[in-house]
């Protein structure tokens, strides 16, 4: 228990620390959904279950057991980013897999999200983004 509440401590302060140089806190939720606070008056509790976000603009709860990620950032979308939508129309579908292998080997980002491209959320953009959307279709897991 001591070493638990040391470590989320030691995260805390790392977390408030690099706010200063971002304006947004994100949270990646397990089913693919993005949420996004402004850091303005940011204060993060935590209970067993929940995090409680608070700021200027109010209050919000997310339960723990949603939270897949939690990262800074300067760019305010992502409200409704849909990890694997490529093609933007608010569902994962056989048809972001085609546009997920188009843009992999033209480039072009033209119409696309480029938002949700990273399927296995490993900073790049390649083919394993490509198997990991098939793995996502078949077992509807990431």
């Amino acid at each position: 228990m001591k070493k638990t509440i040391i470590t989320m401590l030691i995260a805390l302060v790392a977390m408030f620390a690099s706010a200063e140089t971002y304006n947004y806190l994100k949270f990646t939720k397990t089913n693919g959904s993005t949420v996004t606070y402004s850091v303005e008056g940011l204060k993060l509790t935590y209970d067993n279950t929940n995090v409680t976000i608070k700021n200027v603009d109010g209050t919000a709860t997310i339960a723990l057991a949603e939270v897949q990620d939690m990262y800074f950032s300067n760019e305010a979308g992502g409200g409704d980013l849909v990890r694997g939508d490529v093609d933007g129309d608010g569902k994962v579908a056989i048809g972001d897999v085609t546009v997920l292998i188009n843009y992999l080997l033209t480039g072009d980002a033209t119409g696309i999200n480029v938002d949700a491209i990273d399927c296995n959320q490993d900073g790049n953009e390649s083919i394993a983004d490509v198997t990991a959307l098939i793995n996502f279709l078949l077992s509807d897991t990431w």
